[in-house]
């Protein structure tokens, strides 16, 4: 079923430190609810690879409409998370940071996001960052 106002089921990856698993696992609740001013597919890494994961990491990401990168002070040591981030501007993929709360926001924002929009949890942007893809 497509929400009002969306042409298509997007695929996006959601880039998340490990210790920030929770904010990824409530967006994608949220996605669920039938309230929700948008729809996508969850395209994250939900379980570390053991080989190769970055070839793998890359072909899914090539794959995606789009990322969504949560932006907290975990963010600036989680290399994972960092070379999604990377992959992501490398091929061209639509990219937004989004702060995982008010109170955990990083003092200095990783080299990745340098450039790239930052913005608060919010229905409406992330509707209009899809509605954009």
């Amino acid at each position: 079923m497509w929400r009002e106002g969306m042409a298509r089921n997007h695929r996006v990856f959601i880039a998340f430190a490990i210790e920030d698993q929770w904010a990824r696992d409530r967006l994608v609740g949220q996605a669920r609810n039938h309230r929700t001013p948008f729809e996508w597919t969850d395209m994250s890494v939900k379980e570390p690879w053991a080989t190769d994961w970055r070839n793998r990491c890359r072909t899914r990401i090539r794959g995606c409409d789009g990322m969504i990168a949560f932006v907290t002070r975990n963010t600036s040591a989680a290399t994972g998370q960092r070379f999604e981030i990377r992959t992501a501007r490398e091929e061209g993929i639509p990219l937004m940071g989004m702060y995982a709360t008010q109170e955990n926001r990083p003092y200095t924002i990783p080299e990745e996001l340098h450039r790239i929009p930052i913005v608060d949890w919010t229905w409406a942007n992330i509707s209009t960052f899809l509605s954009r893809l």
